[in-house]
């Protein structure tokens, strides 16, 4: 079984020592809420992942914050780099059998154009219990996102196939994250489902996960009553 935990926002520049603190709050907080899944990324607190290059072999990355910066400035320093997409990194881990992560993020970016992101995919057994709110509200706090969900290959489906939806187009899951602009413009009889995120906007428990109608009818009233409006383009700011 596998999901896919988002964030999106607009430009919004960082240095790389901001995003190695980003990186390392992520990866120890999956260690945490993902033991299983992350028990095969090294015994010790300071676990290793495997760093996945555009081009050549992967490599192992200690999650230590020096380490973390030493890659992201690593990428920068690469030929046909530009602060204006972002740093990138992906990383893989595979934990007990059946469970494995793999986070990507692009971060630090002033793009008018091009939204920054963090996507982190979890392959679980079947018979998992999977906190798929901790884990979106580790990224609504971490990454300080515009918006955000829980979903997978089904849900995209049947918002694309039923609701039209564009795949750049703003949308959660079966849970969802609005930023607090966004949050603002929940139409009546959603706003039982809310609650409210430390770093600000709030968390929306949607639909049970297999619930791909309810989803889609969601994201439907979400965007008839602006909460789901895309970013102005170009885009001058991080959230609506």
């Amino acid at each position: 079984m596998r999901r896919v935990v988002r964030g999106f926002w607009g430009p919004r520049k960082e240095s790389a020592e901001a995003l190695a603190g980003r990186w390392k709050q992520t990866l120890d907080r999956l260690a945490d809420l993902l033991p299983a899944a992350a028990s095969g990324a090294g015994a010790s607190e300071v676990r290793t992942w495997r760093h996945i290059h555009a081009s050549g072999p992967a490599t192992d990355l200690r999650s230590d914050e020096a380490s973390l910066l030493g890659a992201l400035r690593a990428v920068q320093e690469a030929d046909g780099w530009t602060d204006r997409t972002g740093t990138g990194l992906r990383l893989v881990t595979a934990g007990e059998p059946g469970w494995e992560i793999e986070v990507s993020g692009r971060a630090g970016g002033t793009s008018e154009s091009l939204l920054q992101a963090v996507v982190i995919g979890v392959k679980s057994p079947d018979d998992a219990d999977v906190p798929d709110a901790e884990l979106l509200t580790m990224v609504a706090e971490v990454w300080e996102p515009d918006f955000g969900g829980v979903t997978d290959d089904d849900v995209l489906d049947g918002l694309e196939d039923d609701a039209d939806f564009g795949p750049d187009e703003p949308s959660v899951g079966w849970v969802g994250y609005l930023s607090p602009g966004r949050a603002a413009l929940l139409p009546d009889g959603m706003a039982a489902a809310r609650k409210e995120v430390r770093a600000g906007g709030v968390l929306l428990e949607i639909a049970t996960r297999g619930d791909v109608d309810d989803v889609v009818q969601a994201n439907v009233r979400l965007r008839d009553a602006g909460a789901l409006e895309p970013l102005p383009r170009p885009m001058n700011r991080a959230a609506l």
